[in-house]
Order: C-alpha cells, then sequence, then structure tokens
C-alpha cells in the first residue's frame, strides 16, 4: 500500500511538472561585431551566443539557418521559383542568373562550444552542429563562432543595390540559432516565405564606411559618435576617423535587422504614451512629400493597435526604405518607398501591425502563415478604415477568398507556408483567409466579445509563440462559447459555408421559413426579417456545436432566439406568427460577415407581401 502511494504521488508530481514544462521558452543571447566592406559586400565578423536549454531534454545537436546560401544557382529556393506555377515576379529565374560577385553565402570559419572545437555540416540554408558536450535540460552552452558572408544581389528581402537604389536590406543576415519547442527543431531550409525565432536579446556592433546612415532593431548606444539625428539637440558629434562602428542593443527579441544608405534622410515622430518612430528614406520627388505625411498616420496607427489590440512594449520602432516590398522585424519594418500615400501608409501599417503578431506574440508563421499574416492584415484594414475613413474594410479579403474558391486552387491553410502548391493558394490562405476567420469570429461572438478577446489574448500570450489553439481557448474563456469546430473546419479543410432560403409557406395566420444548409461547414444563422411597414426583426439561429449563444449585438433591434440548428440537418423551419402578407424581405446575414460562398440565395424579395395560402403540409 506504501508502495503504491508513493508510486501514486510520483506520478502526480511527474504529470504536474510535465504540465508547467509545457511552454518553456528557449532562450539566446548574441553578441556580434562585424564589419560590412562596401567595396566587396563582404560581411565579416564575429558572434558570441550563450544558449539557455530551457526545455526537458537533453539537446546533442543544435541547428543554425544560414539564410543567404538561398541566393546561390541551385538553391532549393532557385529550383521551386523556376518550378512553381505562379513564381514570385521578384524571383523567377534571377537566383540562377547570379554571378559568383552577386550570389549570397555564409561561410562558418569556426565554431567552438565553450571553448573547443566542435563538428558541423551545412546543408543549403541549414547549419547542423554535433555538440561536443550535451546541453542537459535547464543547462547553457557558449557557442563562438567566426563567420564571413557575401550580400547577394537584392532578390527577396535581404541583399544589396535594390531596385530603389537602397545599398543594404541586411536582413537573415547572421548565421541565426533555429528554435525549439515542445514540437522539435524548426529548422526549415529557406525556400521562399516566413520565419521563426528564439526570444534573445542582441548586443551588436556594425563597422561600416562612415557615409551610410544605419537604421536597426534595437537602440543605438554611441549616438554622440555618430550624429545622423541619432544624437540628442546640442549634442557635439565626436566621430573617429576612418569607419565607423555603431553599437545597438535589442532586448527579448526573436530577430535582429538593419539597413544601410549613404543617402538616407532620418526623421523622428513621437507617439504619446507610445513608442519614438525613426523614418529612413531617401529624399526625391518619388518620396519626400509622401514620406513627411507617412509619419502622422504611424504615429495614429500605433495610437489605433495599443487602444484595440494592446501596448506595443517597445521604447522604439524604424520605418525603413528598403527590401523589395514590405517585411516585418522586430522593432522596425523594411518596405519600398516609392509609393503612392494610401500605398505607402497600408504597407506601413501591415508591417507595424506585425510587430504585434509577428514580433510580441512571435507565433510560428512558418507553420502558421495565417495565423500572424492574417491577423496582421485584419488589424490593418482596420485601421486603415479608420484613417481613410474607407467602408467596407474586409470586403476584399473576402473577395480574395471567394476567387480561390472560384479558381478551384484553394488548399487547406494549416500547412507550412512553403508547401502550397501555388503562390496564389498560400497569399490568399495566409492574408484573406486569415482576415476572414477573424471578421467573421466576430459573426459567431459578436463585436465587444471579439476585441475583448484580442486584447486578453495579446496580454495573455505575448513573449509566449502561441499557437493557434491557444488563441481558441481565450475566445472560448472570453465568449462562453465553444469555439474549436469553427477553427477546425476554417484552418484544416476546405469546405465552405453556403446558407440559402428554401421556402416561404404560409397560411392567414403564420408564416413557415424554411432554411436550408447547401454547404459543408455548419454555422449560427442571423435572419433579418423586414417587415412591409418598414421595420425590421432579427432572428437568431445558434448553431448547436457552440452550446450558447452570442449577446445581441445591436440592443436597438428586436431580436428573437431560435432553438438550435445541429449541424447535420440540411434544413431548419421557423414559424412567424404573422401572415406573410406582412413580409417585404428575409436575408440571411446582413452583416456580411458570413463568408457563404454563393450570397444569391441569401435574399429574398417578398414584393407587395406574400400572398396568404393555406399550407398543403398542414393537417
Amino acid at each position: 500500500m506504501i508502495r503504491f502511494f508513493l508510486f501514486l504521488l510520483f506520478a502526480i508530481s511527474t504529470t504536474t511538472t510535465i504540465a508547467q514544462d509545457y511552454r518553456w521558452q528557449q532562450r539566446a543571447e548574441y553578441t556580434m561585431d562585424v564589419r560590412l566592406d562596401v567595396k566587396t559586400h563582404k560581411v565579416t565578423g564575429t558572434q558570441k551566443l550563450v544558449y539557455y536549454n530551457n526545455s526537458p531534454d537533453t539537446l546533442n545537436k543544435v541547428y543554425y539557418h544560414l539564410y543567404f546560401n538561398a541566393f546561390q544557382p541551385g538553391s532549393m529556393m532557385d529550383v521551386r521559383s523556376r518550378n512553381i506555377m505562379d513564381p514570385d515576379g521578384r524571383v523567377t529565374d534571377r537566383i540562377s542568373k547570379l554571378k559568383d560577385d552577386e550570389i549570397g553565402y555564409q561561410r562558418i570559419q569556426s565554431l567552438k562550444q565553450d571553448g573547443k572545437d566542435i563538428n558541423f555540416h551545412i546543408e543549403g540554408t541549414i547549419l547542423e552542429v554535433t555538440l561536443a558536450k550535451p546541453i542537459l535540460p535547464k543547462g547553457k552552452a557558449t557557442f563562438d563562432m567566426k563567420f564571413e558572408s557575401q550580400v547577394p544581389i537584392q532578390i527577396r528581402r535581404s541583399g544589396r543595390n535594390s531596385r530603389e537604389g537602397i545599398a543594404y536590406s541586411m536582413t537573415q543576415w547572421y548565421p541565426k540559432m533555429a528554435e525549439y519547442d515542445f514540437q522539435g527543431w524548426h529548422a526549415y531550409q529557406y525556400v521562399a516565405r516566413e520565419f521563426h525565432g528564439v526570444w534573445g536579446d542582441f548586443d551588436v556592433k556594425i563597422t561600416i564606411d562612415p557615409t551610410f546612415v544605419i537604421g536597426s532593431t534595437g537602440k543605438l548606444q554611441n549616438p554622440d559618435k555618430i550624429g545622423h539625428g541619432y544624437e540628442k539637440a546640442g549634442t557635439k558629434v565626436s566621430r573617429p576617423a576612418g569607419e565607423l562602428t555603431w553599437h545597438f542593443v535589442a532586448k527579448n527579441v526573436i530577430d535582429f535587422a538593419w539597413a544601410a544608405d549613404p543617402d538616407y534622410t532620418h526623421e523622428i515622430a513621437q507617439v504619446p504614451d507610445g513608442p519614438e518612430v525613426h523614418f529612413f528614406y531617401q529624399p526625391g520627388e518619388k518620396t519626400t512629400e509622401n514620406w513627411k505625411k507617412l509619419k502622422e498616420y504611424t504615429v495614429r496607427h500605433f495610437e489605433f493597435m495599443n487602444k484595440t489590440f494592446g501596448k506595443y512594449p517597445y521604447e522604439l520602432y524604424s520605418v525603413i526604405q528598403g527590401g523589395d516590398g514590405g517585411m516585418e522585424y522586430p522593432m522596425l519594418t523594411l518596405i519600398t518607398g516609392e509609393r503612392s500615400l494610401n500605398s505607402l501608409v497600408g504597407v506601413m501599417a501591415h508591417e507595424v501591425a506585425h510587430s504585434w503578431y509577428q514580433a510580441v506574440l512571435a507565433s510560428n508563421e512558418s507553420l502558421y502563415a495565417w495565423f500572424d499574416e492574417g491577423f496582421a492584415d485584419f488589424a490593418t484594414n482596420e485601421s486603415m478604415a479608420l484613417l481613410f475613413d474607407e467602408k467596407n474594410p474586409h470586403g476584399g479579403s473576402y473577395n480574395g477568398y471567394f476567387s480561390l474558391v472560384r479558381s478551384g486552387l484553394q488548399e487547406p491553410m494549416n500547412q507550412h507556408a512553403d508547401h502550397f502548391t501555388t503562390n496564389r493558394a498560400y497569399g490568399i490562405s495566409a492574408y484573406n483567409m486569415g482576415t476572414v476567420f477573424l471578421h467573421q469570429l466576430k459573426y459567431i461572438i459578436g463585436d465587444a466579445n471579439f476585441y475583448k478577446g484580442m486584447r486578453r489574448y495579446y496580454n495573455t500570450w505575448k513573449f509566449k509563440h502561441p499557437e493557434p489553439n491557444d488563441f481558441i481557448r481565450i475566445m472560448e474563456k472570453t465568449s462562453g462559447l465553444q469555439l474549436k469546430w469553427y477553427m477546425t473546419y476554417w484552418v484544416n479543410t476546405t469546405k465552405r459555408i453556403d446558407y440559402g432560403i428554401q421556402s416561404v409557406l404560409a397560411d392567414n395566420e403564420a408564416t413557415f421559413i424554411t432554411l436550408e444548409r447547401i454547404g459543408e461547414f455548419p454555422m449560427p444563422v442571423d435572419l433579418m426579417i423586414t417587415y412591409a411597414d418598414g421595420s425590421k426583426e432579427l432572428f437568431y439561429i445558434p448553431l448547436n456545436e457552440t452550446l450558447g449563444n452570442k449577446p445581441a449585438e445591436d440592443t436597438s433591434l428586436s431580436r428573437v432566439e431560435l432553438e438550435t440548428w445541429p449541424w447535420v440537418n440540411p434544413t431548419y423551419t421557423l414559424k412567424i406568427n404573422k401572415p406573410a402578407k406582412g413580409i417585404a424581405k428575409l436575408e440571411i446575414d446582413t452583416s456580411m460577415r458570413l463568408a457563404d460562398i454563393d450570397r444569391k440565395n441569401n435574399v429574398m424579395e417578398l414584393s407587395g407581401g406574400l400572398k396568404a395560402y393555406e399550407d398543403p403540409t398542414r393537417k
């Protein structure tokens, strides 16, 4: 009996420990000292990485990303781009045509673990390291590396000499430790898209030609040696002769990026009760006017995001002209700058919104692109509606989804970003369908619950790498409704929503309306009835899967709550205790939040009212 008790106590203790350890976070502390030669476009330097194994596992290997290696003829990115049905226009076959002095590479000159040389093997964009000594649970190791990189011609995100003339977009530029979590190593080859990273601190020194201006992740530590608008008013700048070393520090981020150009203008704007925002762009006819206006829009966007979704936690952010479109990184974005004002604000808003979902929550955007891109796009649409007084801000996302359905190219959206069959399926799934997922969730749980849940999700899971189920559980707790069925249908399948009004039958006392579920995707139904006198009444039909009802969203409108519609039932008939001659119109979902693939059968106009007749099915 005593032995059994001790065994039970041990089992309970072990189970509790596993439950507590389930969401551990690895940690990486980088110290880098690098030099960029602007004549040869080569980066040489050292990296000291203190890696903390907070997992319950013993690690015998670790993996680094060497992203620049993708920009070589014959790389996986090159081959994929030349064989996919609809290649990215920025890539196409450009990598295959790079010359030796135009390619990218990252070469490891030496690597030590706790002072001892260790073996490593490079496979494409992944560096596999066999450890000299395993890293035990709750243990740590220090890796010292010397490396050389060549910055490739600007093709995708990283590179030199962009089409707009930016000298260096330094993203994915250093050997970066891959993430290890409860799913194991996330050491993906760099084929096209999306990233994931380990929480950590960065202490980075960058030596470069003194004519260059740098915008970077982190806070500049030596502004008195730099100038270029970083120094405080009245501060005397004492630059050393020769090359200039910039020193940046960033705390608790998943990546470190920077850009450099000799022609950058550097301007600053302050967000009230928010970050100081730095702007770097090349002045000219195609940029200056809109970039100066951009400052005000950026401030207002940060204010909207802070109020609507939760407070941005860092003291700085930079909007930098660079890259090949728009791409998010901790504390900064690189965007192309020669745009119309609306386009410039739009790309800024989207990339800034990533600060909440890619940089602070830091979900795995490689595995769940929709969980990051869709959330950022949703927030962007809502902010742009405010900034530019746009109506129906999510209409474009719905139209994108509908077009994908019609194309026959739709795939389940819950797959690794690189493994979609077409770029079109990936783009619409990640951006449009991710947005629709959220806007449609408002339809299910109501606006008030939705925004309360979004803030609760952010504040609960920031700096913790949340998974999709973590989000839906927050929304369940906030709304009191069961929602896993919704995420499962929308994310893991290609089933579609299609409801219709099948028939209206009446006698002199009542009207019987039969609705039908034509698609395979069940949903609750809001049916709006407009009467001949102009009055309206909402009939709410809950889905049995939610195990509850959403609250009334418009308290000025009469709402009738009906019995649930079991998802297996193809039809649902409701009775209205009024003759049909008084009904002018029936419509499913007047809010247009339901992603119904055929809206034509959602509306029935009864011009002049329906003449009463005896329902032949009644006895």
